[in-house]
């Protein structure tokens, strides 16, 4: 059984609807979903998914792209955490992709209350980080992100940062980039991080892997990006399914 740690399948891009991407699911030996919230906005579509489903589980979050919709609080946070179908915190983090520098003390002061309130909620982190490492590096030290613990999810930096990463405890998850043929970097990456700190994810409706390049993602798929990474570290699909498996659910700690 497979596990996608993070898809967003409440955004519109599914028109067929849950139960049709829950077959496909099942027909590739996908077992499991966390469903990552953006917005504060977006959250109770996410949790009705989780509490609808089984396999389905929630976060609560708002993405760092996000400026219009409401700031979350530490308060809040923690509250709306509470429920047992929430299993994380986030999707928080930078990303300073198509921000300049002095615009984004905004997106560090919400990072910041939302590893507080993981560590007050006992909820692990969902890490997003884009042309930002090192800032996103510092402010999880700074404020203690390794007592919630958690994972760089769609990991797509340096062996440097996932090492520095991995010394705070996190978890790396590897996307259908790493299925990419230009994503040199990124296969020694998942090919060095040890097998008991590895995760697999789509992010889908986004990134999705070869052979489906192009075309909308679905958390079906994530079982491609299992059969790269045994491909890159040379082990069976058996191994990394069986262990990226039994990670998501140490990490996470979901109710069976």
């Amino acid at each position: 059984m497979f596990v996608d740690s993070h898809c967003h399948i409440d955004f519109p891009d599914y028109p067929e609807g849950v139960p049709a991407l829950l077959e496909n699911m099942a027909r590739a030996g996908v077992g499991h979903a966390l469903c990552v919230s953006v917005t504060l906005e977006n959250f109770p579509r996410v949790l009705s998914l989780a509490e609808a489903h089984g396999n389905l589980y929630a976060s609560v979050g708002v993405h760092p792209d996000h400026q219009d919709g409401r700031e979350p609080s530490v308060d809040e946070l923690v509250e709306l955490a509470r429920h047992p179908r929430v299993v994380a915190i986030g999707e928080t983090g930078l990303d300073y992709y198509r921000l300049r520098r002095e615009d984004v003390d905004w997106q560090r002061q919400r990072f910041r209350v939302h590893i507080r309130a993981a560590r007050r909620a006992g909820k692990p982190l969902v890490i997003h980080t884009r042309s930002a490492a090192g800032d996103t590096l510092a402010i999880m030290a700074e404020e203690g992100a390794a007592e919630a613990g958690g994972v760089m999810h769609c990991f797509t930096e340096s062996w440097s940062v996932a090492e520095a990463a991995l010394s705070l405890g996190f978890y790396i998850s590897f996307s259908g980039i790493v299925s990419f043929k230009n994503a040199t970097e990124l296969k020694e990456v998942a090919r060095r991080v040890p097998l008991d700190r590895l995760l697999i994810e789509t992010d889908s409706p986004y990134l999705a892997p070869v052979p489906h390049r192009g075309r909308r993602n679905e958390p079906a798929y994530v079982r491609h990006v299992a059969e790269e990474i045994s491909r890159v570290r040379g082990t069976s699909l058996a191994e990394v399914e069986t262990a990226t498996s039994d990670n998501f659910f140490r990490l996470f700690r979901p109710p069976v």
